[in-house]
């Protein structure tokens, strides 16, 4: 850190303050992080994230450039399960459609790792990064890479077998983009230059990280939900399948399956993380209430209220209307907007001295 996080608020000039730079990249790279979450979101709805059976790190910049290659391309996908017993209808301008979301998810992947290393390199030369900084940033560029790593190793889940991928593996790649996303807004807040005004207790940090961490763990429920299709069923509310508890939940044996793998459980589980979560954060604003109010840092709390509420409504109309893709993609683009405010509160109530 430097000695411009103790100045006192409204008192830090941009001019010396030289680290607004490596702030303003930290932000842009979470709203390029969540631009690769929205079109992958289109690519899963649009079933197109099997439309490429290969990775090509480098090459597979370019998409198919000739009517050949289009067709080599179309060969490959005739190949996989997905294409035998669902797509068998599809013809060339079809594949061509599903083809391009799944080659513009990977483009902007790949654009997020020069959009990250080329700045870095800069900063680094400009000495704006200290050694305490530069480490941990250079470890969320590492998890960049491993978000690579784990997207395809979710795509080949359903190249041999499956007629869609693994929803553990989809899981497992849409938490660790929330994650990526998290801890690049909780390092830009940690920058910000100026003390923060509040009244914050270990209390209060202990509330906000659990706050942070259900949100998380909601994004991870809603993947398993979406490599289900489990939105596409019991689409009622406020009761499934005509009850408040469904019957059916513990169908599968082993029981713990039925978490993962019974889309009327995962899709119980979802909805009850939701109401978990409405009634924690009204516990949290009601006790703020209670004990002074919303003035300084705090002030964060009534806006993530809105938001929860807001992203309820929109997940109800969601499976209200079948899932349809605007929807769908609006609820899991502001559910990772919804982590991003819980974590910026957290790490504004740790500035706060």
């Amino acid at each position: 850190m430097t000695s411009l996080q103790d100045a006192a608020p409204g008192h830090v000039s941009f001019a010396s303050d030289r680290l607004r730079p490596v702030r303003i990249w930290l932000y842009s790279l979470a709203a390029f992080v969540l631009l690769i979450v929205v079109v992958g979101g289109i690519t899963r709805l649009t079933e197109s994230g099997l439309s490429i059976t290969s990775w090509k790190p480098l090459s597979g910049t370019i998409p198919p450039l000739s009517e050949a290659d289009w067709l080599e391309e179309f060969e490959a996908y005739k190949q996989i399960p997905q294409y035998t017993y669902v797509h068998s209808w599809m013809e060339l301008d079809d594949f061509k459609f599903i083809f391009f979301w799944e080659w513009f998810h990977r483009l902007l992947a790949r654009a997020l790792g020069l959009v990250f290393l080329i700045p870095f390199v800069v900063f680094l030369f400009q000495k704006r990064l200290s050694r305490d900084l530069a480490a941990p940033l250079f470890g969320l560029f590492l998890l960049g890479g491993f978000q690579g790593f784990l997207g395809w190793w979710m795509v080949s889940s359903g190249l041999s077998e499956l007629t869609s991928v693994s929803q553990y593996r989809l899981a497992a790649h849409l938490s660790a983009a929330c994650f990526l996303l998290v801890a690049l807004i909780y390092v830009a807040r940690s920058l910000t230059p100026g003390r923060v005004l509040g009244n914050v207790t270990g209390f209060h940090l202990a509330t906000g990280w659990v706050l942070v961490v259900g949100i998380v763990l909601q994004i991870g429920a809603g993947a398993f939900v979406a490599g289900l299709d489990a939105g596409m069923g019991y689409q009622t509310w406020p009761l499934m399948d005509g009850a408040i508890i469904p019957k059916g939940l513990l169908v599968m044996e082993p029981a713990w399956r039925n978490a993962f793998e019974n889309a009327l459980t995962v899709q119980f589980i979802h909805r009850g993380i939701a109401y978990l979560l409405v009634a924690y954060i009204g516990w949290l604003i009601w006790r703020r209430y209670k004990d002074g109010g919303f003035a300084g840092v705090h002030g964060w709390l009534p806006r993530i209220g809105t938001v929860v509420l807001l992203q309820v409504a929109l997940g109800i109309a969601t499976l209200l209307t079948s899932v349809p893709i605007s929807l769908a993609v609006g609820h899991q683009a502001l559910a990772f907007m919804l982590a991003g405010l819980a974590i910026a509160y957290v790490a504004d109530m740790r500035r706060v001295r």
